[in-house]
Order: C-alpha cells, then sequence, then structure tokens
C-alpha cells in the first residue's frame, strides 16, 4: 500500500499466498492522504475504530495510536503487520470492542464497519471521551455509506458532512458538540425466542452489537435448530462460528453431561453467547474463546462440531472461511466425530466435505438451506 509515508507491505490473517483479498482498501488510502495533505495535528490520544486488518495503524504507528476492533484475525494481522515494519510491540495499543475505551480522544478514526449497529454502539461508547477539539474523520467506500451512517455520526457526536468520492470511496467530517443530547445505548439486545425451536423454545438471547441477525433469530439457524443431532453423555461439543450462542446453548440443554466450546472470532459474538448461556442458567460446563477457528484445540479431542460458516468477508464473498473451518473441524474431530454445518444450498458446501472427508450425508434440506453430516474416519 502506498501511504504519504513510504510504502507498507501488508497481509491479511492468516496469511495465504494463494489470497487474492488486499489488507486494504482505496478508503483506507483515501484517509491517510486527507491526514497528510490536510496536515492533520495527530497529537494527543489517536484512536482508531474498525481498521480491517492494521493498515492505517501500521501507517500511523509513529502517533502511538489505539486500535479498537471486534476482530481476532484484525488483531493477529495488526500484530504481524506491525512487526512486519519492524514498530516495537506496544507502540499501537490494540483494544478490543468489549474493552473500556480510552477516557479521552483527541483524534478518532472511523473505518466505517458493515455493521450499522455496531457503529452505533461504538460511537455511543467513545462520545463521553470525545470532546470540541477533537478531530473526527471517517472512511468507507461509498456503498457503505448511507444516510443512516452520517445520520449516527449527527446525532450521536455532531454535526457531519462527508467529501467527494474518490476512486468509489469517501470521507466522513464530523464536528463533536459534547452538548449533544445522545440516547442511551441499545446494546446489548435482549429477546425471546420463539416456540418450536426444541430446547431454547421460549429461551432468551443476549446480543452484543454487530452479531449476526442481532434483533431476530435468523432462518439458518432456525432451520438448524430443527435438525440437530441427538444423543446423550459426557461428550466435547463445538459451537463452531457460535454467533450469539443459540446453538451451543441449545445443545447443553439437550445435554447437561456434554462440555461445549462456543468460539468466535468476533469478541462480541463471544461475549453474546457467554451472555446468553447465562441467562438462561443452563447447567453442565462450557467454555469461551476467541481465536481462529479450532486453532489451539487439541487434536483428536473433541466428539462434535458444529457450524453455520460465514461467507463474506467484510464486504467480500468468500470461500475461504468456510474451508478454514471444515479443516480445522476436522483436525480437531476424534474418529468418529462429527462436523454438522448448515448453510445456503447453492453454496456446494457437500463438494468441499467430501473432498475433506471423504464423506457428505444430507441431513435435512428445504428450498433454501441444507443440513450436512461429515464423519471423520
Amino acid at each position: 500500500m502506498t501511504t504519504p509515508w513510504g510504502e507498507l507491505a501488508l497481509t491479511r490473517f492468516p496469511e495465504d499466498p494463494r489470497e487474492r483479498l488486499r489488507a486494504w482498501d482505496a478508503s483506507d488510502e483515501y484517509l491517510l492522504r486527507h491526514l497528510a495533505e490536510r496536515e492533520v495535528p495527530l497529537s494527543g490520544t489517536v484512536v482508531v475504530v474498525g481498521d480491517r486488518w492494521g493498515a492505517l495503524v501500521t501507517a500511523l504507528a509513529a502517533h502511538g495510536p489505539v486500535q479498537i476492533t471486534d476482530s481476532y484475525l484484525t488483531q493477529e494481522a495488526t500484530r504481524a503487520n506491525l512487526d512486519r515494519h519492524g514498530v516495537e510491540p506496544g507502540t499501537v495499543r490494540l483494544r478490543t470492542t468489549q474493552d473500556p475505551p480510552p477516557e479521552r480522544v483527541d483524534v478518532l478514526l472511523v473505518r466505517v464497519p458493515k455493521s450499522l449497529a455496531l457503529l452505533e454502539d461504538q460511537l455511543l461508547r467513545l462520545a463521553p471521551a470525545v470532546h470540541e477539539g477533537t478531530v473526527v474523520v471517517g472512511t468507507g467506500m461509498v456503498k457503505e455509506i448511507h444516510t443512516s451512517t452520517l445520520q449516527l455520526f449527527e446525532r450521536i457526536l455532531g454535526p457531519t458532512r462527508t467529501s467527494l468520492a474518490e476512486r468509489k470511496a469517501r470521507l466522513i467530517f464530523c464536528t463533536p458538540e459534547p452538548s449533544v443530547e445522545r440516547p442511551a445505548n441499545p446494546w446489548p439486545y435482549v429477546y425471546g425466542l420463539p416456540d418450536g425451536i426444541g430446547p431454547v423454545s421460549g429461551r432468551t438471547v443476549v446480543n452484543h452489537a454487530g452479531v449476526f441477525c442481532a434483533d431476530r433469530l435468523d432462518i439458518g439457524t432456525r432451520f438448524f435448530l430443527g435438525h440437530l443431532p441427538g444423543g446423550r453423555g459426557g461428550r466435547r461439543v463445538v459451537d463452531l462460528g457460535c454467533g450469539n450462542g443459540v446453538v451451543g446453548t441449545a445443545m447443553a440443554l439437550a445435554n447437561p453431561d456434554a462440555e461445549v466450546l462456543f468460539v468466535d472470532e468476533s469478541f462480541q459474538a463471544v461475549a453474546s453467547a457467554e451472555a446468553t448461556y447465562r441467562a438462561n442458567g443452563v447447567p453442565g460446563h462450557a467454555e469461551f474463546r476467541v481465536g481462529d477457528g479450532l486453532a489451539g484445540v487439541p487434536a483428536g479431542s473433541v466428539d462434535l462440531v458444529l457450524n453455520n460458516p460465514p461467507f463474506h468477508s467484510h464486504q467480500a464473498t468468500t470461500d475461504s472461511t468456510a474451508w478454514r473451518m471444515f479443516a480445522g473441524a476436522r483436525r480437531a474431530l476424534r474418529p468418529g466425530g462429527e462436523l454438522w454445518v448448515v448453510g445456503n444450498r447453492h453454496l456446494g458446501y457437500h463438494v468441499k466435505l467430501r473432498r475433506l472427508f471423504g464423506n457428505s450425508q444430507l441431513v435435512a434440506g428445504d428450498p433454501k438451506f441444507v443440513v450436512l453430516r461429515a464423519v471423520k474416519r
């Protein structure tokens, strides 16, 4: 990536030489160019929210920024990119969306996230630290910035305007007004599940901002809940890509002797899963882990993996996440262990499972979704 401060060699995480997706886009370049050309003073506490793969904080490392992200993969990519450019550990302070925000923010740079709810939550959390002199600049691709995006900045921080578009990217300029009467933060959002979906019927769900389908049960998960595997006993079960934890909670309720591991790369998701599990007083043992899929889980230590894999990485459509999840599941499963997957019918996950496991069985299907079962031989 070309920046006003030189060339940067950046990668995503996990690094894959076959991956064609870049670790930055035109909106990152536009923001950095604006900061340099307008000689924006990068002094005091510089906070960068939503940096996708660490491109912004790597470029601005000399100013000791604070990065706030919901993504474990972003944090790992940032560490690798900072190390690649010789930045001393601790120069850039890495924080998650679940950590307390800084007490004072002098420069706030926001890479607009895909989730409007996550943007709302983060702006409301940071607003008390913003003052009249705070420089606030947002950035994103044109297709990511909507009227509702600008209204959030305006409603929470102060008057907001946008730049002209350059290379399909746009900047957001906000003038903070600490006297603005801000709304209460509605996150996390709590709601009750409907009846007719098995053990979690009528149970409580807790969703932090940014988690998929934050205000209702998504139809793919609902279909999965109707076709989960039975069986009892002290099995080790993984809710892989757990989101709000409804699937793992259903398994724990149906089998109190099971040990359930909830894992997701989103800090918001794992916090939601733990809150959902605790809110329902589920018996048994559970573990909650933010990480890169099943990396770090001992090989051959798991009996059952349940997975509803995402097929987007930010705005890009890709099957690389599903591939890594399936491969990680195969490694972690004991011989005879099973991977159960729900997905859109058109994604063709049965082909991938046959290549990895040598088998794939259709458990259930409707015009939109399929539930598939693969057994480790």
